[in-house]
């Protein structure tokens, strides 16, 4: 478990990950973290849970328009 501090970053807060979490969660300088609230509090994540969804979608398509798509990559 790592302790996180509130920061003050200009008019609002902020919290300073040590490098080690952030070697842990892959993400550096610029990526974005998702917050969910779950029943035990808030999991902060690198899963998109919007994106999933348009993926999702995206396969569905793919897979019913095969044959288009077949045709438009030759």
């Amino acid at each position: 478990m790592s302790v996180l501090k509130m920061s003050q970053v200009g008019n609002s807060l902020g919290v300073i990950f040590p490098k080690d979490l952030l070697a842990k969660m892959k993400v550096g300088k610029g990526d974005s973290l998702y917050a969910t609230e779950t029943a035990t509090g808030i999991h902060l994540s690198t899963y998109d849970p919007e994106f999933e969804l348009k993926m999702t979608e995206a396969r569905r398509i793919m897979k019913k328009r095969r044959e288009v798509l077949r045709e438009l990559a030759k």
